[in-house]
């Protein structure tokens, strides 16, 4: 008999729902399981699992390690930690599978898990054949239980990034670690790499007092702004909740998208005939910036995970989204790294001896909003509407509809999608003036709620 399960927790990316609500003991412990399955009919004995520092963490991990047991493989439990340091460890251990329990971004009611698969992301079909297992319960029951091992990898996580890196200048960062993981990584090692920190919510507190730890919501980086004006700061960074994500302040106190980031980057790393993947979200900019450097754009769906398996696709030295994960396989592993991407940065700003303001102000100008995320009463509600502006749209404008869609104008853009994360829609507009963003915004507005019948404001 098939047994009642949130379909909505089983993203395209990861595993991630409201704990009270999505994850009692028996089906974390299920997920375990499938995926220990998972693991067997593949060979593989071994598995690392970690988690972030949610109150609801250790629940969490202690069930999921008990459904993996079950099927006879074999745990080695990292402890508390970043979502990277997770990472890091499929790249310097002999262990290459892992889970991650994390909520990332979200509110701390949230989390959830993020799964590696012989050192490459596990989403899009193979979670909806997790799913599937766990649903029909065509689990691996093995006779002898699987090990657990105690592993340490957080030190050798710091230390291998303080290596890395050698700065003979003074440099002043404003730090926002949100109250998050990057409490548990970003302070030791700045300090231990000789960067003045003004250190801004570095402490652990799961239940996010200062503000939710998504630096991609503008009214989050208030306090960190006002640090770098204040404190005359070079730059100012800001870590997600996993510390997988990151968002930079200049040092005049501007907001430094991530796609501009990547284009930042970009002039300083590939060469002729690089490939480089972003997400639909990013701005014309960045695809003129790769062009310029004789690099070759790829422009694909949202999603972390999408992402990371494209970098590996392509070969890419550098590829992100406009989210804040930005991927670095010149010189590093390729995942995204929220601590290791600012020590890039900072290690540009000091060779060149440039301010971050100069830099950005190089690179092409366009006119866009953030990321705009509409709130909707559920997941059914959230695709419905989303179908039915695509469909309507797709007969009046040309379009790309790599995800959800993206309306293309002779001055600019518009973008629809669904996030994979939560009941949301998301919109981003671009535009070479301020004139047509608006005269592009109000087309969106109006056809939502002639369409649909629902109200955007913003």
């Amino acid at each position: 008999m098939e047994r009642y399960i949130n379909n909505s927790i089983f993203r395209e990316y990861d595993i991630r729902g409201i704990v009270k609500d999505d994850f009692n003991d028996s089906l974390v412990e299920d997920i375990g399981r499938a995926y220990g399955t998972i693991l067997r009919k593949n060979n593989f004995k071994d598995i690392s699992v970690s988690g972030d520092i949610r109150s609801t963490t250790p629940r969490l991990k202690k069930n999921i390690i008990k459904g993996l047991i079950s099927t006879g493989v074999n745990v080695y439990d990292l402890g508390i930690l970043p979502t990277p340091a997770n990472y890091f460890s499929l790249f310097k251990t002999k262990v290459k599978n892992s889970i991650q329990i994390t909520g990332s971004h979200n509110p701390s009611n949230y989390n959830g898990f993020k799964i590696s698969y012989n050192k490459k992301p596990f989403y899009g079909k193979s979670i909806q054949e997790l799913k599937k297992i766990i649903i029909e319960g065509n689990f691996i029951e093995s006779n002898t239980e699987g090990l657990i091992f105690k592993r340490n990898i957080l030190n050798d996580y710091n230390s291998y990034l303080i290596s890395l890196f050698d700065y003979n200048s003074n440099i002043k960062v404003s730090m926002d670690c949100g109250n998050a993981s990057a409490c548990l990584t970003a302070p030791e090692i700045y300090e231990k790499l000789g960067i003045h920190v003004n250190a801004l919510f570095c402490d652990v507190d799961s239940s996010f007092p200062n503000h939710h730890p998504d630096p991609t919501v503008d009214s989050n980086l208030s306090k960190l702004i006002e640090d770098v004006l204040k404190n005359k700061s070079n730059l100012g960074v800001a870590f997600d909740g996993d510390a997988d994500r990151l968002i930079v302040v200049d040092n005049l106190g501007r907001i430094i998208r991530s796609d501009i980031l990547i284009g930042l980057f970009v002039n300083f790393i590939i060469d002729k005939n690089d490939y480089v993947v972003y997400d639909v979200k990013c701005s014309k900019a960045l695809k003129e910036i790769i062009e310029k450097n004789k690099g070759i754009p790829i422009e694909c769906k949202t999603g972390h995970s999408i992402i990371k398996n494209k970098i590996i696709e392509y070969s890419c030295k550098i590829g992100g989204e406009m989210s804040g994960h930005i991927f670095f396989s010149d010189k590093y592993f390729g995942f995204d790294d929220a601590v290791y991407v600012s020590l890039r940065l900072i290690d540009i700003l000091l060779k060149n001896k440039v301010k971050l303001s100069d830099l950005v102000d190089s690179l092409p100008k366009y006119i866009s909003t953030p990321e705009i995320r509409i709130d909707c009463e559920n997941d059914d509600v959230k695709n419905d509407i989303v179908c039915k502006v695509t469909n309507y749209f797709k007969s009046k404008f040309n379009y790309s509809d790599i995800d959800g869609i993206k309306l293309i104008f002779d001055h600019g853009w518009a973008l629809i999608r669904s996030s994979n994360t939560q009941p949301v829609i998301v919109l981003r507009f671009e535009a070479d003036n301020n004139i047509l963003l608006d005269k592009y915004i109000k087309i969106i507005k109006t056809t939502f709620k002639e369409i649909c019948d629902f109200e955007i404001s913003f």
